[in-house]
């Protein structure tokens, strides 16, 4: 049998293509955990991120939904926020100027409540220096309008990456909600109209409730789950995801350390983004980061490409077969 050579001084080779973006190793923000970048920059330095996603953008200023907008539950949180931001104004001339700096991909989570709102901040953002991709939000489940509207009916999915394609050269990421029958099918249509990347899941449609008030505990009654309690979810997604289309996938939900992060990347994610882990341990990017680089040392993988979607099925067929056969000569 070939022995484990056991790990190596030199580093791996963290770095992933994502249709046309390079990346120099797979982890990023999650958009709506990380604000516009610079509220994290006092714990780590940011230009080790493989790349940043900003908060979700709208035409205008949002306030989002009144409080209270977030309530922690098991293994998670659930969040209402309303996608309060800055507005796109604000946001090219505030904002920006110090990601731009940074030298790292800067990717811009866009979202309307009209296909026209999502067209014209692609057409905004276009020529806007500094800005690597977009990532069209079509999947928030704490909005009233537009949103998840779109992204739960493969029709308007592919309606607004049309009409987000026609409006920018910029590449395209479609964040898919897995909140509806098959992901597989919205990540087809999504994929058809001209996307080059997909990103999944946004969050689990839920509600808290209080015993004793007998009332919700989100002003919006409805919001988004995230954390930890998602990742299965998250996990089977993409894993179909990843099966049904030809672009990279990203995947998103309850990676909270490298463990969890490489579970995304050996089912097929060709790179991860990091979420609600942010709130509670805001270097837990960094840590994924560190962790993969150890695993794959301890693994002698030189390059984490050969890695990505290197899952293993083959062996459970037999057995289950095998199992089937058994169960039917039992009932038989």
């Amino acid at each position: 049998m070939e022995q484990n050579p056991g790990p190596t001084d030199a580093s791996p080779d963290l770095a992933v293509q994502l249709g046309p973006l390079s990346l120099k190793n797979p982890v990023m923000s999650a958009s709506g955990t990380f604000g516009y970048g610079e509220e994290f920059s006092n714990f780590f330095d940011l230009r080790r991120l493989g790349a940043i996603v900003v908060k979700g953008i709208s035409l205008k200023p949002r306030a989002g939904n009144p409080p209270p907008r977030l309530v922690e539950t098991s293994a998670g949180m659930i969040n209402a926020i309303g996608l309060e931001n800055v507005g796109a104004e604000s946001f090219l001339a505030v904002k920006l100027p110090f990601l731009r700096d940074l030298g790292v991909p800067v990717i811009v989570n866009i979202f309307g409540e009209t296909i026209e709102e999502y067209a014209e901040l692609a057409a905004r953002f276009d020529g806007a220096a500094g800005i690597a991709a977009l990532e069209i939000n079509v999947s928030c489940p704490n909005v009233k309008a537009g949103g998840m509207v779109f992204g739960t009916d493969p029709a308007m999915t592919s309606r607004v990456v049309e009409a987000v394609r026609g409006a920018t050269r910029l590449p395209l990421i479609t964040k898919l909600t897995p909140n509806v029958t098959s992901i597989s099918q919205i990540a087809k249509a999504a994929q058809d109209a001209g996307t080059d990347i997909i990103s999944c899941i946004n969050t689990v449609a839920a509600i808290s409730v209080d015993i004793f008030s007998r009332r919700p505990r989100l002003a919006n009654v409805l919001g988004g789950l995230s954390g930890p309690a998602v990742k299965p979810i998250a996990l089977r997604c993409v894993y179909e995801v990843t099966r049904s289309v030809r672009c990279p996938v990203i995947g998103i939900g309850g990676i909270a350390n490298a463990a969890d992060a490489l579970e995304f990347l050996l089912i097929g994610a060709s790179a991860v983004q990091v979420g609600t882990a942010n709130f509670i341990n805001p270097v837990a990017a960094v840590e994924i980061i560190e962790g993969i680089e150890r695993f794959l040392k301890v693994e002698a993988i030189t390059g984490i490409k050969s890695y990505i979607g290197s899952l293993d099925t083959s062996c459970l067929f037999p057995f289950a077969e095998d199992l089937c056969a058994a169960i039917a000569s039992e009932i038989s």
